[in-house]
């Protein structure tokens, strides 16, 4: 009865989600030139032969699958690789990585019934690789009833929210009847898995640690740092609106020590990030706008694609997503670039990882702003101290990869529906 009444909802309610789309269009979460895509029509012809869809919600699943996908490519030479995402960011960058031929984006539609029909007539994939955490039960629902061989990889769930599945079960079994196998990130996630009715669940590891690191442009850093020379900066990167209180106050109480180099999580928020800026007193400029960095005050770095570039350029980095309940950002993206790194309290999206980053010396967490601020006078005041947490990241970083190849020897099941491999996998 909850399924139904979940699959009616859904479908009534598929106008206001048209509603939505277009809002989110004019805050610059969609393309306007390919809202179809969310309402299940596709974009292009499905090629011949064997199709492997790949589903990850946002650029951060997105990047953690180039390297997998690489390999499938690699090793089966006439497989077409569709990779879903939801998000416009996401969308930008696989647009760059991504061939275009054998491996294409589309954006994920909406979970009504009948969007999620028409994508699946169109694509019919022979197998399908759904990324960490977002489910969708109408579309996950008709992929069972199809009978698609589909495996959950670099799997996470909070314990918060394991509990409220466990709770809506009667509307999520159908994700989780999808599954042949699922791959967590660790044990504990596993476990949690398990309790939920996921079948063949194993801790293999977490795919970012095999991610390549976030690009570079070599021309956009040489002018960087150029611009900011010897002077003193910190990074706060992928902010949200809720926590860019607690960041401006720890900005304040550092006064002239250091700049603040702000990387919004969503760069269409950089316009209202500025403004609450300079409402504090703050001098501001915003690289979107060709504002050239200037020491103090407040540099928001409000471009797609950059952060790279500024995890790069600022020795001392805090990720955001921390300070409020949002689960925190990927610590291994600073960790591989050579930045000293801290979150705040709120990391479930990267328990344990955030964990084994303190226990070895490779991070901090703080709790508020006082002690943001705190951490970040300790570094500016002892570089030395700052090199020696960098290097004790990438380090760690580097000792976790390895995560690709448990992957792919346990999806194998899955895989098989794509037919045998005309490399091996394992040969360089």
């Amino acid at each position: 009865m909850m399924r139904a009444l979940y699959r009616g909802l859904a479908g009534v309610g598929a106008p206001a989600l048209d509603l939505v789309l277009r809002g989110r269009i004019a805050r610059g979460k969609e393309d306007p030139l390919r809202l179809a895509e969310r309402k299940g029509i596709a974009g292009r012809p499905r090629p011949a032969g064997k199709v492997l869809w790949i589903h990850g919600a946002s650029l951060g699943e997105a990047r953690s699958i180039l390297p997998l996908l690489a390999r499938l490519l690699a090793t089966r030479p006439a497989l077409s690789v569709l990779v879903t995402t939801g998000t416009v960011s996401s969308a930008q960058m696989l647009a760059r990585q991504l061939d275009g031929v054998r491996a294409f984006h589309q954006y994920v539609p909406l979970d009504v019934p009948a969007w999620a029909k028409h994508f699946l007539d169109h694509w019919r994939p022979d197998a399908v690789l759904w990324l960490e955490s977002e489910l969708w039960p109408n579309l996950l629902g008709a992929v069972a009833q199809r009978r698609i061989p589909a495996a959950l990889v670099n799997a996470r769930i909070t314990a918060r929210s394991a509990g409220r599945w466990r709770r809506m079960r009667a509307v999520f079994a159908p994700p989780f009847e999808a599954f042949a196998v699922a791959l967590a990130q660790s044990e504990s996630i596993a476990e949690r898995l398990r309790g939920l009715g996921l079948r063949h669940v194993a801790a293999i590891g977490n795919l970012k640690h095999d991610a390549p690191a976030l690009a570079v442009d070599a021309t956009a850093e040489a002018a960087f740092a150029a611009q900011a020379g010897a002077h003193p900066r910190w990074l706060a990167a992928q902010i949200h609106a809720v926590e860019l209180a607690a960041v401006l106050d720890a900005q304040a109480a550092l006064g002239d020590a250091a700049t603040l180099v702000l990387v919004p999580r969503h760069a269409e928020r950089g316009a209202d990030m500025a403004e609450a800026a300079r409402a504090r007193g703050f001098k501001v400029q915003r690289r979107s706008q060709g504002d050239a960095f200037s020491p103090g005050g407040v540099y928001v770095a409000d471009t797609m694609g950059e952060l790279g570039l500024f995890y790069t350029a600022c020795p001392i980095a805090f990720v955001g997503g921390s300070l409020e309940p949002h689960g925190g950002h990927n610590p291994l993206e600073p960790a591989r670039l050579g930045a000293a790194i801290a979150f705040g309290p709120s990391m479930e999206n990267f328990d344990e990882l955030a964990r084994d980053l303190v226990a070895a010396g490779a991070a901090s967490q703080i709790a508020d702003a006082p002690t943001l601020a705190a951490w970040v006078r300790a570094r500016l005041a002892d570089p030395a101290r700052a090199r020696r947490e960098a290097d004790a990241a990438r380090t760690f970083a580097a000792q976790g990869a390895g995560t690709l190849e448990r992957v792919l020897a346990a999806l194998a099941p899955v895989l098989a529906s794509l037919g045998p491999e005309a490399i091996d996998h394992a040969r360089p």
